[in-house]
């Protein structure tokens, strides 16, 4: 069945028109995939693409009685994204109670202990089953046709047991992406000639492969899509997420995964994805297909929140991930002989392979598919009564005195004890170990507690970006409170509409994530040795991104507060304006002033920047000339930011124009540059995508005020530059423009030229390495000095920074840092980090920001963080006529850092 309105008419036609469909139904085969695509899924040199797969999904739902088709929401290029409810035919009779129960279970709110049971018996396991989010990882959405079909139209015992026993949501993660890419493989008609490299663009609009980090804040409308099925409307206790491809030597790797897994989930979560992973490789070594890895063997963990499966995590949802080899042209399994003797990693390992067919990886996934869905069936009331337990320990957990026995705590004792032996003192009385006086004086500490609840004040700064938080809050399914009057909590007032989240909720671990600091253990290959890598970022705290004033509530409390619908987004409440014939003022503190300008100068209006604080605002604050009242009420109050009435033009004003503004792009897509497209377009500002030729073709001033390079791009010094990319003559005229890198010996110069005649550069993350090139005064501060008095790059076993939440120190005196406070929360990834020669002051350079402590570490993981102190992490330094900004953390970060967002709108402007 596929979900649609059907029209109105008399009941007798209608009755007999169902009936006449359900006996043409019940006599029609389920078309096999190469019926419908010409080709059978796993058929070497061929792929789908999503319009054909959406008609082969459509065709197959109109035919079953175990199917029903539903639209979750439109992708950001327009099409369709579609989610298969399969269960048996007498399932589907019930289906909305079956979801009631899935929810309920989850939520595990107002729940007896016999109530849970009893829902526990009668409802049916929920089962995520998605493919294709990763496009070039073909093995993906071909799996889940292939499997769809297969529950379609079998009728063994097993199928039966799944049928009757599971609800399994089958979903198709990126139809833009498998058009692109089922379009590009297929478009050379010699299968043999057919490749998946060269596309020359994202295969997801903006964000390409980082489509699978932005699951906490939702920013995609593919990503809210799906978010909403897990985390409200359905709430699956299972969700497996396909993935390519597995480490060298191995076929795929999966559950259980890596330490460290995050340690706010509940126990049952780890133990509950080891016993699904067990039933995924005892399935694959009763079938004779070797090869999977886990653990060790594999690079994958349970730490990192942000993903498809890894956010499941925090909600209590078994969240597996495979990574398989594979796809439509042959290839091998390679030696590697370090995987050739069983362990515990690989208790079965493959053996080196020739030549390994895409079929095979087809067949694994889907055996992988049904070991999933048959431990759901066998499990069922296992895993609705987990899901309800886990979430009443998170409640509990919520509502009472609790530790979150995070590496810094356990560091805090050692160091306590290790300071009273210095001492000489005895800290009480064990039988071994260290006395448990000193655990206490940790885990018993009241100051140490985990929160009760956050507060988010409705009178900060930029309230309309807070609010762009609690809807990331509400989109992950968190229950959301809000202030119908002002209220007092420990002694402090807050005003009415004021958000207060509870942490007594089944999704507690994500609540204490988005407020609280990662703390990730120090992890090293072995004792002094180098860092191991983590999966992704190490520390990612949202309300630190986002600059989101919060109060931490250590204490149960009350008050007026309303509870918000589960799922339903806030808006911000209009802003009230009166017409004044002296202007109005816009805080630059606010982001949205920056897309309320924008709307203004595209019609013409005058808008200028104060040049100093006025009217209570700081400089950099907005005047908007009177006549941009119209504007303002249509437009801009929606956004909910304090618009005052000026009582007259302020002195020093400087009237702003936009800047024709490139962004810099490469083919094949780069995703720093794709978020801040995205960034852009979500504040108004109009902009070019520039790629090398154009910049090597020069004359840049005459279509350019600022360039801007995001984290990339920039060829390392000493080099040439990176590979031209393909040939043109194998990619279709109208991307050709696009091929090329930049290059020291024409790119470089031509930036110079383009910066001497008055132009602007903005430099961000790994693109600030541009301050080398145009030798500047400038030298890489993490250095170490050698005995010959030479300066060596500090080692990883002495300073490693992955993916963390640091605090920066700004220079607020200056025009580049207008709206900003006098620290910044950045995210940092082993950036470069600066320090100034002595001639860079009569040269003209500023800093712009810098770590001014020895511990800026705020979330995540910093090793050897005192040789950051003094390092410089913005500046700006005068080219010319021109300029060139740096700032070297990732200021744009997946569009999550909103709380730095400024740094790069100050620059944007004439």
């Amino acid at each position: 069945m596929i979900r649609q309105k059907l029209n109105l008419r008399p009941w007798g036609l209608l009755l007999f028109g169902l009936l006449i469909s359900s006996m043409q139904v019940m006599g029609q085969k389920i078309p096999t995939p190469e019926e419908h695509f010409g080709f059978g899924m796993g058929q070497d040199y061929h792929i789908s693409n999503y319009t054909q797969t959406e008609a082969y999904f459509k065709k197959v739902a109109g035919i079953s009685d175990r199917a029903e088709l539903v639209s979750i929401g439109k992708t950001e290029e327009g099409r369709e994204q579609w989610m298969m409810i399969v269960t048996s035919p007498e399932n589907h009779k019930n289906l909305q109670r079956f979801k009631d129960i899935s929810v309920k279970m989850a939520r595990a709110e107002e729940l007896t202990e016999q109530e849970a049971r009893e829902l526990a018996e009668e409802g049916k396991a929920v089962v995520w089953i998605d493919g294709g989010l990763h496009s070039t990882e073909t093995v993906g959405i071909h799996q889940l046709t292939e499997t769809i079909y297969q529950i379609l139209s079998r009728d063994d015992k097993e199928n039966q047991r799944i049928l009757d026993n599971v609800i399994t949501l089958f979903v198709h993660a990126n139809p833009d992406g498998h058009e692109k890419i089922g379009n590009w493989y297929m478009r050379n008609p010699e299968p043999e000639k057919r490749s998946l490299s060269g596309l020359p663009v994202l295969y997801q609009k903006y964000i390409g492969h980082d489509n699978n980090r932005d699951f906490y804040i939702q920013n995609m409308k593919e990503s809210t899509n799906l978010g909403y099925q897990l985390f409200v409307e359905w709430i699956p206790q299972v969700m497996y997420n396909h993935h390519q491809r597995g480490p060298a030597g191995s076929v795929l790797a999966g559950p259980p995964y890596r330490d460290p897994f995050n340690y706010v989930f509940d126990p049952m979560m780890v133990t509950g994805i080891d016993a699904v992973g067990a039933a995924m490789y005892n399935r694959l070594n009763a079938e004779n297909k070797p090869g999977f890895t886990r653990m060790n063997g594999s690079t994958f963990s349970t730490w990192y929140n942000g993903g498809l499966r890894t956010t499941t995590h925090y909600h209590n949802i078994i969240g597996i991930l495979t990574e398989i080899v594979g796809g439509p042209n042959p290839e091998s399994i390679p030696l590697v002989p370090d995987r050739l003797v069983p362990n515990a990693n690989t208790p079965f390992p493959v053996t080196p392979q020739e030549t390994w067919k895409f079929q095979q990886s087809i067949d694994y996934s889907v055996s992988l598919n049904y070991a999933v869905l048959d431990y759901a069936a066998r499990n069922k009331d296992h895993l609705l009564y987990n899901i309800y337990s886990m979430g009443k320990g998170s409640i509990q957990r919520g509502s009472e005195d609790y530790w979150t026995p995070f590496p810094k705590k356990v560091e805090a004792i050692k160091t306590a004890y290790a300071d009273s032996q210095k001492d000489n003192a005895r800290g009480g009385n064990s039988r071994w170990g260290i006395p448990s006086v000193f655990y206490d004086s940790v885990y018993r500490a009241p100051e140490k507690r985990d929160p009760r609840g956050f507060i988010i004040p409705s009178d900060q700064e930029d309230f309309a970006t807070a609010i762009k938080f609690v809807n990331a809050l509400i989109k992950t399914g968190i229950r959301i409170e809000k202030a119908s009057a002002d209220f007092t909590v420990n002694g402090k007032r807050y005003p009415k509409g004021s958000y207060v989240v509870k942490t007594d909720q089944a999704f507690r671990p994500h609540i204490i994530d988005m407020f609280e600091p990662q703390d990730y253990p120090n992890d090293f290959q072995y004792p002094g040795g180098p860092p191991i890598r983590p999966y992704d970022a190490a520390g990612w705290t949202l309300a630190y991104q986002m600059n989101v004033t919060f109060d931490r509530v250590l204490e149960g409390f009350d008050g007026p507060f309303e509870t918000l619908a589960y799922g339903e987004l806030e808006s911000p409440a209009p802003a009230s304006l009166k017409e004044s014939k002296s202007g109005y003022l816009i805080s630059s503190v606010h982001n949205d002033a920056f897309a309320i300008a924008n709307e203004l100068l595209k019609k013409n209006i005058k808008v200028g920047r104060t040049t100093e604080a006025t009217a209570g605002m700081p400089a950099g604050s907005f005047y908007v000339h009177a006549n941009g009242y119209k504007v303002l009420v249509d437009y801009g109050k929606q956004f909910g930011i304090n618009i005052s009435e000026a009582k007259s033009e302020p002195k020093g004003v400087q009237y702003i124009k936009p800047s024709r503004v490139a962004l810099y792009d490469n083919y094949g897509g780069s995703m720093p540059s794709g978020w801040v497209r995205w960034i852009l377009e979500q504040y108004n500002f109009d902009f070019q995508l520039i790629f090398p030729k154009e910049i090597d073709n020069g004359n840049l001033n005459a279509k350019y005020d600022a360039i801007l390079f995001i984290s990339g791009g920039i060829p390392s010094v000493g080099s040439s530059g990176g590979s031209r990319g393909p040939d043109e003559s194998n990619i279709p005229a109208e991307y050709r423009h696009m091929v090329g890198s930049l290059s020291t010996d024409k790119s470089i110069p031509q930036l110079r030229r383009f910066m001497e005649n008055g132009g602007k550069v903005v430099a961000v993350g790994s693109a600030s390495i541009l301050a080398y090139h145009m030798e500047l005064p400038v030298k890489n501060a993490l250095v170490e000095i050698q005995r010959d008095g030479s300066e060596r790059p500090l080692a990883g076993e002495k300073y490693y920074v992955p993916g963390s939440v640091l605090q920066t120190r700004m220079n607020t005196n200056l025009g580049a840092t207008y709206g900003m406070n006098d620290y910044a929360y950045v995210l940092f990834n082993n950036n470069p980090v600066f320090k100034f020669k002595p001639e860079a002051k009569l040269q003209g350079l500023e800093v712009l920001s810098w770590f001014d402590t020895q511990t800026p570490l705020r979330s995540g993981w910093a090793w050897g963080e005192a040789y950051l102190e003094d390092g410089i992490t913005g500046f700006s330094a005068p080219i010319g006529k021109g300029s060139l900004i740096v700032y070297t953390p990732e200021i744009t970060y997946r569009a999550q850092s909103h709380g730095t967002f400024k740094l790069l709108f100050n620059q944007l402007y004439k």
